[in-house]
């Protein structure tokens, strides 16, 4: 997992060429003026969801072995609970179609503050839980950029 701003976006873009790509796709756009919906950055191999949506109490982790993704917080603030795959116990099965699974956490898992202009990676190791309230519900915008590996 990974956590900064996306102006320093280029310490990691020489992971791979798609997330480089994708991180370009966030700085030369501008997020807070495009509707939510998907949008095809380079066929199905990267692509973003842009939504809006009000935080909530409490979710399922979850988990991607197909794609890494980017969440970057267009506006607002939520927390995000991250676990290792390997301390998390199944929720559902494996979905292949829609690259996700539900996962339970352990008792290790840690949270953290998504802010406005921040952004974190999640590799397939990394179960996490997104869109949790901080302190109280809010409407927040983020993207998710899909990233295949």
């Amino acid at each position: 997992m990974i956590k900064d701003i996306l102006e320093k976006s280029y310490i990691y873009e020489n992971i791979s060429d798609n997330l480089k790509e994708g991180f370009n796709w966030l700085k030369t756009n501008n997020l807070k003026e495009m509707p939510d919906g998907k949008y095809s950055i380079k066929n199905t191999e990267i692509y973003a969801n842009i939504q809006t949506y009000e935080t909530k109490d409490d979710a399922l982790f979850e988990a991607h072995k197909d794609y890494i993704d980017i969440q970057y917080m267009i506006n607002g603030e939520e927390v995000c609970g991250v676990d290792n795959y390997d301390h998390c116990t199944m929720a559902t099965d494996y979905d292949k179609a829609k690259d996700i699974e539900f996962l339970n956490g352990s008792e290790n898992a840690d949270n953290y503050i998504l802010r406005t202009g921040e952004f974190l990676v999640f590799f397939p190791q990394d179960a996490h839980k997104p869109a949790i309230k901080n302190k109280k519900n809010a409407l927040v915008k983020k993207v998710v950029v899909k990233v295949h590996i």
